[in-house]
């Protein structure tokens, strides 16, 4: 039987065991850097499926090996998240989240139940291939600085260290059984702004003798759109947003200070380094220029994720001669980051999305959304795929 048959069967054979590993990891979410039940029960998993593991990386980070028949010959990465995310969930289902203010509203119980799936085919099938797989059950992917960046700073590929790395994402909008992908650059760079405009408060009823943050703070969040829209290049794509603004003061009370908190988001990591410059100075000489000071902090977080061109392309080809070229889509760029871009900086990176939409268009609500969910069906090509891009990437002379 040709191994593409056996996944596909395989897939569907540990499909109600993966879709309740699923269910049970949904119930029980855990935020940031704190997944230590979530970790106990990926190792339980593991340890079931007869895959041995290391543990200890950033307190509750995997790595799980699976070694083939010549295990040496080659080595490649398959990587999941363990965080969930601080969100109240609205959904009305069986195995809704049992901790108040916890959710897994961004798919990471998906791709911790598909990367355990496709453990559990590739562990099956160990006889029938030459390599090494390892599996990176990653914690905080949520929260800068990123589970990522510091699994690889604690060593996780010390040993062994892959050829390529695999990572995959839901996808609300795409149907179930299909899955996307985008060679070269992909997401974007993710940076968080602090910003605490400085004057002097006062009688709303006697502005001549205040120097009003307030006006300060409205004049630098406007002009500071200039940066943007005037200084990068226009084949850049570049976001700067300003979610949070904080004046406690009241109708007729001037405060002190205004506080302001956003992101600047960018596909350039040059330009990424000039903007920080170009914000901090404008911010800056705008407060001053007006009467009071500025304090700025801008905190580096995820670098652009840029998916090798030519291993992007190869696995989108495997994935049609599994799913079929129709259940193969272009992506488009997105200015939402992931941590995954941590190791495709250090690693050949493939990222890339299988859809979690069912027929109906149920399952569509957008990630970090209180009513996200996902088609349950959607495993079935997420543990399959991984498993088979696993088998033909460790495969090729």
């Amino acid at each position: 039987m040709e191994i593409k048959l056996k996944i596909q069967q395989l897939a569907e054979g540990f499909f109600n065991e993966v879709s309740g590993i699923r269910q049970h990891i949904h119930r029980h979410p855990e935020l940031s850097f704190q997944e230590f039940e979530t970790s106990a029960y990926i190792q339980e998993q593991l340890r079931r499926a007869g895959i041995p593991f290391k543990t200890g990386f950033v307190k509750t980070g995997i790595l799980g090996i699976i070694e083939g028949r010549k295990p040496a010959r080659r080595v490649i990465a398959l990587r999941a998240e363990l965080d969930a995310l601080p969100i109240e969930e609205q959904n009305n289902i069986p195995y809704k989240s049992e901790y108040t203010g916890r959710m897994h509203a961004c798919g990471h119980d998906m791709h911790m139940a598909s990367l355990l799936g496709a453990a559990k085919i590739l562990q099956s099938l160990k006889d029938e291939f030459d390599g090494t797989v390892l599996l990176i059950f990653q914690p905080g992917e949520e929260k800068l600085p990123g589970g990522a960046s510091l699994m690889l700073s604690e060593g996780v590929f010390n040993d062994l260290t892959p050829e390529l790395i695999i990572g995959q994402h839901v996808l609300p909008g795409l149907e179930s059984g299909k899955v996307g992908y985008r060679p070269g650059m992909y997401m974007a760079s993710a940076d968080e702004i602090y910003i605490t405009v400085n004057g002097r408060g006062g009688h709303g009823a006697t502005p001549h003798q205040v120097v009003d943050p307030v006006l300060i703070a409205a004049q630098i969040i406007v002009s500071l759109q200039q940066i943007v829209s005037r200084n990068a290049n226009p084949a850049i794509p570049s976001v700067l947003s300003f979610g949070k603004l904080e004046a406690a003061g009241a109708t007729n009370v001037i405060p002190p200070k205004v506080n302001i908190e956003g992101t600047f988001r960018t596909m350039h990591e040059p330009w990424r380094a000039e903007a920080h410059a170009r914000i901090t100075g404008l911010a800056r000489s705008l407060a001053e220029g007006m009467g009071g000071t500025c304090e700025i902090r801008i905190v580096k977080g995820y670098p652009v994720l840029t998916n090798d061109e030519i291993l992007t392309r190869k696995a989108a080809e495997y994935s049609a001669q599994l799913l079929g070229e129709d259940n193969v889509v272009n992506l488009d760029l997105r200015m939402t980051s992931d941590d995954f871009a941590w190791f495709s900086q250090k690693i050949p990176g493939v990222f890339y999305r299988f859809g979690i939409m069912d027929a109906a268009g149920k399952f569509n609500s957008p990630v970090h959304s209180p009513t996200f969910m996902a088609d349950e069906g959607a495993l079935k090509t997420a543990m399959s795929n991984l498993a088979w891009l696993a088998f033909e990437f460790l495969g090729e002379k």
